[in-house]
Formats: C-alpha cells, structure tokens, sequence
C-alpha cells in the first residue's frame, strides 16, 4: 500500500513524532552505549504461575483478556479473538542463538489458542513483530491482520489473506459488533540499522457493543493519551507498558516508566489499567521486579487504588 499523504507525521520519507524534534530516533552510538550500560541480574528461568480460561462461556456484556508474556494479549470479547503483538519465540531478535531470550514460557502453549480472528501489531521491532509466530498462525488460523502504515511488506508475503495497514485514526470495522482503529504512540521503527523510521507506531483502541479497550503498543509518555480520550473516548480497559524504561537517559521518549503509565492512565481516563512489556525479555537495565515494585509506589503516590491497574501473572485470565 502506498503511503499517506504528507502529515504532522509523515514527511513524505519517513516517519516522525510531532511530541518530540523531528530528527529524533536512538542513534547507533547511544544504542551502543546503553547496551554498555550496568543490568541487574535477571533469572535464568521463571515458572509461570497464571492459569489460563479461554473456553469458559462469556456473558454478552462481558471480555475476557488473557496475558500471555511481554506485549502479547488475548482478548476475547463478542466471539471474536484478538492477539496483540503475538510473540511464541525464544528470543526477539533476528537472529535464533544471539539476543534477548525468554526467561519464561508464554503463559499460553501456541497449540491451546482457540481460533484467532484478529492479529494486532502495533510496529515492527522484533519483540513485538515476529515472523515466525506469525507464520504458525497463518497456518493455523489465517486471521486478519492489522499493522501500521508500512508494515505490510513484512506480513503481506506470509501469505494472508487480509492484511488492514493503517495511519494514525484510520478505523477498519470488523464485522458489524467490532472497529478497529490506529491510534498514534511517541516511539520509532526499525528491523535493521537502515530502516528507521521507515514505518509507523502506534497502538489501537478496540470498539465493541459499548466497550472501548485500548492497547497502547510501545510508547513514551506524552500528550498523545489525552488527545486519544478526547477523540475517541476514555476506555473501559487499557493495556499500558510499564517496563524496558532504564536507563532513563536513553529509554524516557520511548518507553514509559511505571509513574508516567499512571500519569497515561489518568490522561486516557481509563477505568482499568492493566501492565505490560515486562518479565520476559530482558531488554533493558531494571531488575525483573522492579517494574512491579516501582507501579505499587506511583499508585500510592497518586492515591490510586491498586485495583485500577493491576498486573496479570503470564497465563492469567481475568473476565470483565
């Protein structure tokens, strides 16, 4: 699909985030240097503790959401079934022995899925695009595949058959109880050191008979989640990251530390917030708990109750 016109966005080359200087992506050098950087020591395994219910019957009025690991979701509302950013691999990385691997099983085994509907990739970095999972749902399920605005040259050749590839606010409806639509996110692109910023970011708000559950992909903190409130309505349920967020020098424009997720809360008003892109791959320097640690102390900070925005254990569903 061709790109869009010219935008607040989009320069006609590549993408941009109108929060932030235009110029703006990780270089090569800082890249470098925050992998450089101290880690706290994660373990080498983690059992999952979560015990999944995916076939149990849901209420019309009801969704179930199901952590499996990282940024991947399960969401099963009005008999339709979502993933979001589907990762099975043992490592995010384009590469099968060198980058980050799991230290933890996904917390639902790929051959219990029910029948997937709806593939949701927010952008393309290798923990959150995976090819290879991708592949192993075409194959299994062949559902529609919805992707941001230049990522279509990755998904299209593995052979689906629908492949939606959006702009920030493009809306895609489902069928007649389900839209879908892109929403923006202050992040970047890349698969390789000559991609960036070659396509878009984002995350999307899921609308269905009443409910509005938003998922919100990688992003740093920003004016983006008021501005999504105000256009499309607070969401009942919101997906928010809360980990891979030090050293700040380095991750603060791209992804948010658990305080800011509370502040991304508030701003969506959301009614539920609930934590990811923690606890499976160690991306960055913060140990494995501290995200956990450090979302109970701005929760109590901001007088929030703890029920509000909660953290599923991998594995774990919750019907709302």
């Amino acid at each position: 699909m061709a790109k869009k016109p010219l935008s607040d966005h989009f320069d006609g080359n590549r993408f941009f985030n109108p929060t932030l200087p235009k110029d703006f992506a990780p270089s090569r050098r800082s890249t470098f240097k925050m992998m450089r950087e101290p880690r706290k020591p994660w373990p080498a395994w983690v059992e999952n503790l979560g015990v999944p219910r995916l076939n149990e019957p849901l209420e019309p009025n009801e969704v179930a959401i199901t952590f499996v690991n990282h940024a991947t979701f399960l969401i099963q509302i009005n008999g339709v079934s979502i993933l979001t950013d589907p990762v099975w691999s043992e490592r995010a990385s384009p590469f099968r022995r060198i980058g980050p691997k799991r230290v933890r099983s996904p917390g639902v085994r790929f051959e219990d899925l029910p029948a997937i509907d709806v593939v949701l990739l927010s952008h393309n970095h290798y923990d959150h695009l995976d090819i290879a999972t991708l592949k192993q749902l075409r194959q299994r399920f062949a559902p529609t595949v919805f992707t941001a605005n230049g990522d279509a040259r990755l998904v299209a050749p593995l052979g689906f058959k629908e492949v939606h590839e959006l702009d920030w606010w493009d809306g895609v409806r489902f069928n007649d109880a389900l839209k879908i639509t892109f929403v923006p996110a202050q992040h970047f692109s890349a698969r390789g050191l000559f991609d960036r910023k070659k396509s878009l970011w984002g995350g999307y708000m899921i609308e269905s008979r009443g409910w509005r559950i938003y998922f919100g992909g990688d992003s740093g903190y920003s004016t983006h989640f008021s501005g999504i409130k105000d256009r499309l309505g607070p969401p009942d349920i919101a997906m928010l990251g809360i980990g891979a967020y030090e050293p700040r020098w380095f991750m603060k424009p791209i992804h948010m530390n658990p305080a800011e997720a509370v502040c991304a809360h508030r701003d969506l008003g959301a009614k539920q917030s609930i934590g990811m892109h923690f606890g499976t791959f160690q991306l960055t320097t913060e140990a494995i708990d501290q995200p956990l640690k450090d979302l109970a102390q701005a929760l109590s900070d901001n007088g929030i109750p703890k029920s509000q925005f909660v953290v599923l254990q991998e594995g774990e569903t919750r019907v709302f």
